[in-house]
């Protein structure tokens, strides 16, 4: 089970081989506080508990992504000018986009989760091309307010880390998870 709405995790996991049913988790993830990757640790935990509850012989992954950027974490901009204006402020730098995994085995009640970190180097695009880019929306439904693999991956001048973990699920983390839980990755490929 993925505790996500989101279209770009599910794609990856599927591309892996692996095909997990939606089940959204309603959790607020306003109002947690702390060091960046303990806020994305929580919110992931809290949407994967969130959808185990209610999942008996089910693994869940929750995952929660934010930008951090000179210590300050970003997740969605609430409205296009805080999106512009975010990438005014971003582009020509760097920021480490970080995602919380949280993998619960409903039969064993047991849960491994961790934290991935990919440095996000941002290129400099135009003001005419920041505009450009948020009147299509895509920045107002992602973590940072960027994609990897969107409309927004020509202006970024690179990535140190894991590319999966910027879309949103770091496999090899997934893996290593699954493993500490007693699963074998490969035992889920459909």
């Amino acid at each position: 089970m993925l505790a996500s709405a989101s279209p770009a995790r599910l794609r990856l996991l599927r591309a892996a081989g692996l095909s997990p049913e939606v089940v959204v988790s309603g959790v607020d993830e306003d109002g947690v506080i702390g060091r960046p990757a303990d806020v994305v640790l929580e919110l992931a935990t809290r949407k994967a508990q969130a959808v185990a509850a209610g999942q008996p012989d089910s693994l869940v992954l929750g995952c929660d992504s934010m930008l951090e950027l000179d210590g300050e974490v970003l997740g969605k901009p609430a409205s296009a000018e805080e999106a512009v204006k975010r990438w005014q402020v971003m582009r020509g730098r760097s920021g480490r986009l970080l995602t919380g995994h949280c993998l619960i085995d409903t039969r064993t009640g047991r849960t491994a989760a961790d934290v991935c970190a990919t440095t996000v180097r941002f290129g400099e695009p135009t003001d005419a091309e920041i505009d450009a880019y948020v009147a299509t929306g895509e920045p107002l439904h992602v973590a940072g307010a960027f994609t990897l693999d969107g409309r927004s991956a020509a202006f970024l001048a690179g990535i140190d880390g894991d590319a999966g973990n910027v879309i949103g699920v770091a496999l090899p983390l997934v893996r290593r998870l699954l493993a500490d839980l007693d699963v074998q990755l490969v035992d889920l490929w459909r």
